[in-house]
């Protein structure tokens, strides 16, 4: 699988709107793999994300080429550090964490993840990554070490995604975070959407499939999908 980016570029152009379901390997049962995988075949999902704030087990080569035995889909890293990385996935999110001013994750774990990438043949696809206040601590916030931007404070939010585009980056996303009690505003959403050029990003608190559609209309590319699935993996039978 190549040229992940630009097929979200073609995407975006054509107003497709694209899924990602996440997952974390902390928390795949092995055992009910095949049934995991069979739901996503099954689902409108469009990519897979892998990843997580943490991520303490050895397993992520494992998983990867597991799930390429039986699903087509392309496989993107979404990595919380270096440690993270496998040749196996098909991208990389090169994730640098705007919102924050911890040095770690605005520029230290990507300097020590570049040579492991230069090894690779992984797509890279950087990335500004702005975690927004969800209404409880996040795991990215506590590992991370920096507070979400203010949900209230849409001009911030602008600013910072602007500053992301300017920098470089080729995507902005707007995290909520994991198991947040709220979703990314919509406002929020729509401001950042109509002011940049490049595709957003938006995921952490939808638990419905109207959350899903709320976000595209407000001008989402790309949503992401992880604690709702994986508290149900049936997520996308729901009747809207």
């Amino acid at each position: 699988m190549t040229n992940i980016y630009k097929h979200i570029l073609k995407s975006k152009v054509e107003n497709y709107k694209l899924l990602a379901i996440l997952l974390d390997p902390d928390k795949i049962v092995w055992e009910d793999l095949d049934n995991l995988i069979s739901k996503i075949n099954q689902s409108p999902a469009t990519h897979i994300f892998i990843g997580g704030s943490l991520v303490e087990t050895n397993i992520l080569d494992e998983l990867i080429l597991e799930i390429k035995q039986n699903c087509d889909l392309p496989i993107v890293l979404f990595p919380g550090n270096p440690s993270q990385i496998s040749d196996k996935a098909d991208a990389i999110l090169f994730l640098s964490l705007i919102s924050g001013r911890n040095p770690d994750y605005l520029i230290e774990h990507q300097v020590k993840a570049a040579p492991i990438l230069r090894k690779t043949n992984l797509e890279i696809i950087s990335t500004g990554y702005m975690l927004i206040e969800s209404g409880t601590e996040t795991a990215v916030e506590r590992i991370s070490k920096t507070p979400p931007l203010d949900r209230n404070n849409l001009d911030l939010a602008l600013a910072t995604a602007q500053a992301g585009e300017m920098l470089g980056n080729k995507l902005i996303y707007l995290e909520a975070g994991s198991g947040a009690k709220q979703a990314v505003p919509l406002e929020m959403i729509r401001l950042v959407a109509e002011n940049i050029k490049i595709p957003l990003i938006v995921g952490g608190g939808i638990v419905d499939l109207q959350g899903i559609q709320k976000a595209y209309d407000s001008g989402a590319d790309l949503v992401v999908i992880g604690t709702a699935f994986e508290n149900d993996i049936d997520f996308f039978n729901q009747n809207m």
